[in-house]
């Protein structure tokens, strides 16, 4: 499994569980959290993210996601609501998500 897909799964494991602490560990201690087409972030900093998860939690897990090139970063989803949009990756030397922009369609 890819480190996008092992993300999306830790997402959702998130989701059902309310382990936010867990997942936040997931980005880089200085990552960054930005969303296009929603009023939240951007996030600096692990802390800041796991707050954020902590305090407005999902309640939709990402049901599908695909990429347009396997060596991309970059993925469209879906929520399990239906709502769609495209997730962009960019990645610390030692695996943890540096970057993370959500763009809602």
């Amino acid at each position: 499994m890819d480190r996008v897909a092992q993300h999306i799964e830790a997402f959702n494991h998130a989701v059902g569980t309310g382990d936010w602490q867990t997942f936040s560990k997931r980005f880089a201690a200085g990552a960054r959290m930005s969303f296009v087409g929603v009023p939240a972030g951007p996030y600096v900093g692990r802390p800041a993210i796991a707050e954020a998860y902590e305090t407005n939690p999902p309640t939709d897990t990402i049901a599908t996601f695909e990429t347009t090139n396997p060596t991309s970063d970059t993925v469209h989803f879906s929520w399990s609501s239906g709502a769609t949009g495209t997730m962009r990756f960019a990645w610390a030397p030692t695996g943890e998500v540096q970057e993370l922009t959500v763009t809602f369609d």
